[in-house]
């Protein structure tokens, strides 16, 4: 009989988190669906490829400025709140992007996408440390970041066959059915979480996170993730003009690009696995900076097409994980009531680094023919990143016995 408890009670629990992966990666591929359809939507529209780029633009400078109150919304009203609310929000602007009088309500639809995503993304450490026992939280956070990367994956390669196949509105159809079917599953699926801390006073919220910036573990965290994901950003967002000069074409860039990407969803599978089974994080963390630093500059310097794919797979493989494994790092670090604002604060400094980082590879290229001074210089970052990870203090995971 307890036997049997068990297995529905683990069960849920698999069936929340696959929930919440599938509407995080819809997410993810309603930012980056018009990322391959610049030239087409130009053409569409009749407007520039920088009014264009606000369709990206707009996801992280709206989660910069969003993310540390969707923590909060987090913590203290519980996560099946706020990605409902994100879900919500997804699902109407989605069908706002529908309209297709003019390119502004495209770019409301974006904003309004971009207005829910944290909501749903920085709920995940709060979920995992909800359902999941202490020897399992890294790896349920890998399987969570799956969706996002397969949502990724699904925008970039998928949206191009779509619109070429049904069209360009009937794909944002298609979209913003997947969105509100996503959305309807985690309602009907979701539970209420069983930790949440209650609202209190306006004074009581403020020095939560004033206790957050005073923790100076969690802010060597954050810079290693505004480090680290500013990388990522900085490197899949010019990947396709950093190989060109070694004869690389567009297409065979994209399909590098999606390489890195499926090499990153095995490895966000089976690296948090075995730092689930070791209890440590901090090896692993290493493990993935140091893995990356091998790597990238062969990546961005081979004319061979073969040799490019097996490099991203491998250096997707080592990285991505990276991501699953200081969301967890960070749960662990603050305790489960403030996991929410510090996963905010986290992706913050992370979505920080994106906009920073891609700007300043653009700026360091210059006028020059090769993007190599900007691999130097997203290599000296990882470096930065690998010795601040050495200074990390890392808490003993205590294994429990919560199913």
């Amino acid at each position: 009989m307890q036997s049997t408890k068990f297995s529905k009670s683990f069960l849920s629990s698999w069936s929340v988190l696959l929930s919440f992966s599938i509407l995080a990666g819809i997410s993810q591929m309603l930012w980056l669906n018009f990322a391959p359809l610049i030239s087409y939507l130009t053409s569409h529209y009749s407007v520039t490829e920088s009014d264009i780029n606000w369709l990206l633009i707009v996801f992280p400078l709206i989660y910069i400025l969003l993310s540390i109150h969707s923590g909060k919304v987090i913590d203290r009203i519980g996560y099946r709140f706020s990605i409902l609310v994100g879900g919500i929000f997804m699902s109407v602007f989605s069908c706002v992007r529908l309209i297709d009088s003019s390119f502004s309500f495209l770019l409301i639809g974006q904003i309004g996408i971009a207005i829910g995503q944290p909501y749903i993304l920085n709920a995940i450490s709060s979920l995992v440390v909800d359902l999941f026992p202490k020897n399992k939280q890294a790896t349920a956070t890998g399987i969570g970041t799956v969706g996002m990367f397969i949502g990724m994956a699904i925008a970039l390669a998928g949206t191009p066959f779509l619109v070429d196949v049904y069209g360009f509105q009937t794909t944002l159809a298609i979209m913003a059915i997947l969105t509100i079917f996503a959305t309807l599953i985690f309602y009907f699926i979701g539970h209420p979480n069983s930790i949440v801390k209650l609202a209190t006073s306006n004074t009581a919220r403020f020095s939560t996170t004033f206790k957050l910036l005073k923790n100076k573990q969690l802010i060597l965290l954050n810079i290693i993730s505004f480090l680290g994901l500013g990388v990522f950003n900085g490197l899949t967002s010019w990947l396709e003009q950093i190989v060109k000069p070694y004869g690389i074409t567009s297409e065979q860039a994209g399909i590098v690009g999606g390489s890195l990407i499926i090499g990153g969803i095995i490895g966000s599978v089976i690296i948090p696995l075995f730092s689930d089974k070791v209890g440590k994080r901090k090896p692993f963390l290493l493990f993935t900076i140091i893995g990356s630093l091998l790597l990238i500059y062969p990546l961005c310097t081979t004319g061979n097409f073969v040799l490019l794919l097996i490099i991203g797979s491998v250096l997707g493989f080592i990285f991505l994980p990276a991501f699953a494994l200081l969301l967890s790092t960070t749960e662990e670090l603050v305790g489960e009531e403030v996991s929410g604002e510090a996963t905010g604060l986290l992706l913050m400094s992370g979505n920080l680094g994106a906009v920073i980082v891609i700007g300043a590879m653009q700026f360091i290229k210059g006028e020059r023919s090769t993007w190599n001074h900007s691999v130097f210089f997203i290599l000296v970052l990882l470096l930065i990143g690998c010795f601040l990870t050495f200074q990390f203090k890392e808490k003993t995971i205590q294994v429990d016995d919560k199913q």
